[in-house]
């Protein structure tokens, strides 16, 4: 079965940086588009980051353009994203997110948190 597994949250500070990891299984990885969603408490959940196969192209929500960068390795059957410049308004808790035969999966996620 499709399995999504997140890591590398955790508290920064302002101006900080991460990169989270989502090792997936279960599916044929390079074959997929990936996403990054995040849901800050009180909001609705959001599309961060998304990435093709292959590599092709990649989409970034607009507040985090020039900030983070999606990435993939199909050998590891990894996504990552790379978060640098980081602001209070990015704390959130980050989802990867594959869609496949109709249906979306998620991963657990894990908590980024921006503060001084």
């Amino acid at each position: 079965q499709v399995q999504l597994v997140e890591s590398g949250g955790g508290l920064v500070q302002p101006g900080g940086s991460l990169r989270l990891s989502c090792a997936a299984s279960g599916f044929t990885f390079s074959n997929y588009g990936m996403s990054w969603y995040r849901q800050a408490p009180g909001k609705e959940r959001e599309l961060v980051a998304s990435i093709s196969h292959g590599s092709i192209s990649t989409n970034y929500e607009d507040s985090v353009k020039g900030r983070f960068t999606i990435s993939r390795d199909d050998v590891k059957n990894t996504v990552y994203l790379r978060m640098n410049s980081l602001k209070p308004d990015d704390t959130a808790i980050y989802y990867c997110t594959v869609r496949r035969d109709g249906r979306m999966y998620w991963g657990q996620g894990t908590q980024v948190t921006v503060s001084s």
